[in-house]
């Protein structure tokens, strides 16, 4: 078959076949020109049907005879047929070497050559070029069939890269958690005890599994890019507004001391005024302190962890606290909004963010699904939209139980879990050591919500280890 190389266009011999020898090969490239028999053939696009190789007349090629020096061979006859494709262009070549009066004779030497072999028929000619014509289709299909792999995969990778673009700290976290799902479901299919020792993957299932795993989370370019990448309870702008609307406070509190200090001036002179002063002075660094930790109560409820009881009760408090405001109203330390965000028990996202970042899965499944799949690669939407269910059905979105969850959804979901907590640093969350994430998945498997087996799998093949150096 032809293909393109460094240096041009070449021939690659991928296959051959011989019924007197059985001899070692391995894929060669061979110059397309004038030279070689096959490349004047692959040049030309013309057939080439000689009666002795070693004697080619007039025509500007000669024989590489590498091949008989080397295994003490003959090669006299031969039929080099070009391989067309619909339009004309040479994509490949057939060639025939000794065309044998009797099928069963084995050419081991110079004398059975020279007894057996006859020059190839013009019926024979007709016949290889037909099948020549067959298999420049069936080889232009695959090629084809190749090419629009290449596509898709260059497609899907930027996809890929939009999506780790909009979420930096995600970046290489598909490729990683794609290479442990496709090496947890080689390991699977090599298992012969346990409860999936019946279960084997083809080829193309795991074509399947690794496609699923990587287009698993694409949903996220749909979602609201500062829920993506929010990393705190508060958004930045509304910490922000906060930080500024307590430097406004100590402004507020600033002037009311100058008004009070100005108001005794006015009705007593500067007589006994310090002892005044510094009771006002004494009141305004006491509040400042007030507001201080204040704020450092709201910067300690802001990061993504559990909060305590005690600190819902100050948030409440600092909430009801105001400062006027010389433009309008007495302003609130805190608004209903902002309060409520801070205090979220546990991590950094109130129930409708939550869902927002469950909706990638849906998001997910609806993209994938419209991908018209073969046959062979028909489950990926199914494998992808499950990968968040667990097997008591505290998952989502479906709430799958069991073995409503296809196996390699359960693959993919021990992989995303084990990335997500091993890879680098995020915003909400610190890198957690391998030992670590391995006993927080433990737990999970305990408390029925991860398949045992498969994370016993996992472990023990050393599965995880894949992405070690990624």
């Amino acid at each position: 078959m032809e293909e393109e190389t460094g240096g041009g266009k070449h021939l690659v011999f991928k296959l051959t076949q011989s019924d007197s020898h059985s001899l070692p090969f391995r894929s060669f490239t061979l110059p397309i020109d004038t030279r070689s028999i096959a490349g004047f053939v692959a040049a030309t696009g013309e057939t080439l049907n000689i009666e002795d190789a070693y004697q080619t007349g007039n025509l500007p090629i000669q024989l590489n005879t590498d091949f008989d020096e080397k295994f003490g061979y003959r090669t006299k006859s031969m039929l080099v047929v070009p391989m067309k494709n619909r339009k004309g262009e040479v994509i490949g070549v057939l060639q025939l070497v000794n065309a044998k009066r009797h099928r069963e004779v084995k050419l081991t030497s110079a004398e059975a050559v020279a007894e057996e072999v006859i020059s190839f028929t013009q019926l024979d000619q007709k016949q290889v070029s037909s099948l020549a014509s067959q298999a420049a289709v069936a080889l232009e299909n695959n090629l084809l069939y190749r090419d629009i792999e290449k596509l898709f995969e260059g497609f899907v990778r930027a996809l890929l890269t939009l999506m780790e673009s909009r979420d930096p700290t995600s970046m290489g976290h598909t490729e990683r958690v794609a290479k442990l799902t496709v090496g947890l479901a080689e390991v699977v299919d090599r298992c012969d005890s346990g409860p999936y020792k019946d279960i084997h993957f083809t080829r193309e299932d795991i074509r399947e599994i690794q496609y699923a795993s990587v287009l698993f989370d694409i949903g996220k370019i749909c979602m609201r890019e500062e829920v993506l990448v929010k990393a705190k309870k508060l958004y930045p702008t509304q910490l922000a507004f906060v930080q500024k609307r307590f430097d406004a406070a100590r402004k507020a509190i600033e002037n009311d001391s100058l008004r009070k200090k100005l108001a005794f001036l006015e009705r007593n002179g500067n007589q006994n005024f310090q002892d005044f002063f510094d009771g006002i002075d004494a009141e305004q660094r006491r509040q400042f302190e007030t507001l201080e930790e204040f704020l450092q109560c709201i910067l300690q409820a802001n990061e993504p962890t559990v909060l305590p009881e005690k600190t819902a009760e100050k948030l409440r408090e600092i909430a009801g606290w105001s400062f006027d405001d010389p433009s309008g109203p007495a302003v609130p330390l805190l608004t209903p909004e902002e309060l409520q965000l801070l205090s979220i028990r546990m991590g950094h996202l109130n129930p409708e963010e939550r869902l927002q970042i469950e909706s990638h899965v849906i998001h997910s499944f609806r993209f994938i699904r419209q991908i018209p799949w073969t046959k062979e690669l028909k489950r990926i939407p199914e494998i992808a939209r499950a990968h968040h269910e667990k097997l008591d059905g505290s998952g989502y979105p479906f709430h799958m139980k069991g073995d409503q969850i296809p196996i390699q959804s359960r693959t993919l979901a021990i992989s995303d879990i084990f990335d997500a907590l091993t890879a680098r640093d995020k915003p909400y969350k610190r890198v957690v050591p391998v030992d670590r994430a391995l006993d927080i998945i433990g737990q999970e498997v305990k408390s029925n919500r991860l398949d045992p087996e498969l994370f016993r799998l996992f472990v023990d093949a050393n599965v995880y280890q894949l992405t070690a150096r990624d």
